[in-house]
């Protein structure tokens, strides 16, 4: 089964199909998730100031589908690594406010980590336009790449305590 359940210490539970992402432009290639660049670094302090914006809060609520996926990017997207960022879904969930740490759920064991790493965590979802059905269906990044050489593989469950 290819989904992820996160639940545990949150208001709503929740369950990802990370299948559908392919279609989401909010997507990140996984040879450009690592990149470091100053420009966005400085774009993303400026957009933390802004105020909050009620359009860009619905349009997460409602993720941008790709409508029309050209030939040439229909070639690209079964092609490629596709990663996507977590904290998308995670506030749906709405852990409490006590809640400190995740228990990252594999078919072997698991792994604890604090809430604020999974927030700025990525998940592979897709290797070589593929599902992840061998060891995923997902597999957890580090936002800041510490962990791009041996990410957590296999997470079915994501349990907030």
């Amino acid at each position: 089964m290819l989904i992820v359940q996160i639940e545990g210490n949150v208001q709503h539970p929740i369950t990802l199909d990370p299948t559908v992402w392919i279609f989401d432009d909010r997507k990140i290639l996984l040879e450009e998730a690592f990149k470091e660049t100053t420009t966005e670094d400085d774009q993303s302090s400026t957009d933390s100031e802004k105020p909050w914006n009620r359009d860009q809060y619905q349009q997460q609520l409602n993720p941008p589908i790709n409508e029309s996926i050209k030939r040439f990017d229909k070639k690209k997207v079964l092609e490629s690594s596709y990663l996507m960022p977590i904290n998308y879904f995670l506030p749906n969930s709405q852990p409490n406010e006590d809640a400190t740490k995740a228990v990252l759920h594999t078919e072997q064991d698991s792994t604890e980590i604090k809430l604020n790493q999974l927030e700025n965590s990525y998940l592979l979802f897709a290797l070589n336009g593929k599902p992840l059905t061998e060891d995923g269906p997902v597999h957890l990044y580090f936002t800041d790449g510490s962990n791009k050489d041996a990410p957590i593989k296999g997470i079915k469950k994501i349990e907030i305590v």
